[in-house]
């Protein structure tokens, strides 16, 4: 299956449609899916301390009233220090941001690991594994804002 392409630009941290000949490119709805689950704000959940320490939610108002919410909580981890902890943390906000789609049978397993390279970014990587055996790799490397 298609989907307009989203392609993650490092050097700002967002995401955005790719252009060919013209028009929107089309390309993997799999990639775009993982990208959009990743990299939108999930509502925090009710323990959760958003880093402002305010008491915006963040989230999506078309999350309302549905079983599985769209984004992830890594917003939460902004102002956090790069530790082994917050890692950890981030590989377990990635793994539920993407759990809908073994969920949803889009795919038979994800795998995620994260690792802190020169104690300022934090690389992932995601492997995607179709039901069909095919695997997607996807690599994900920030920059870490110290707070």
């Amino acid at each position: 299956m298609s989907d307009i392409t989203t392609t993650w630009i490092v050097e700002s941290g967002t995401g955005d449609w790719s252009i060919s000949g013209g028009a929107l490119a089309s390309g993997d709805d799999l990639e775009t899916a993982a990208l959009i689950s990743l990299f939108s704000d999930r509502e925090a959940d009710a323990a959760d301390i958003p880093p402002d320490g305010g008491d915006d939610r963040r989230g999506w108002w078309g999350d309302d009233d549905e079983d599985v919410p769209i984004g992830s909580r890594l917003w939460l981890l902004d102002r956090s220090r790069l530790t082994p902890a917050v890692a950890n943390t981030a590989r377990i906000y990635m793994e539920e941001a993407l759990k809908w789609m073994v969920d949803d049978e889009v795919a038979s397993s994800i795998k995620v690991l994260t690792a802190i390279a020169d104690n300022s970014q934090l690389n992932s990587i995601i492997t995607i594994t179709r039901s069909d055996g095919t695997v997607i790799p996807l690599k994900f490397n920030w920059a870490w804002r110290p707070s």
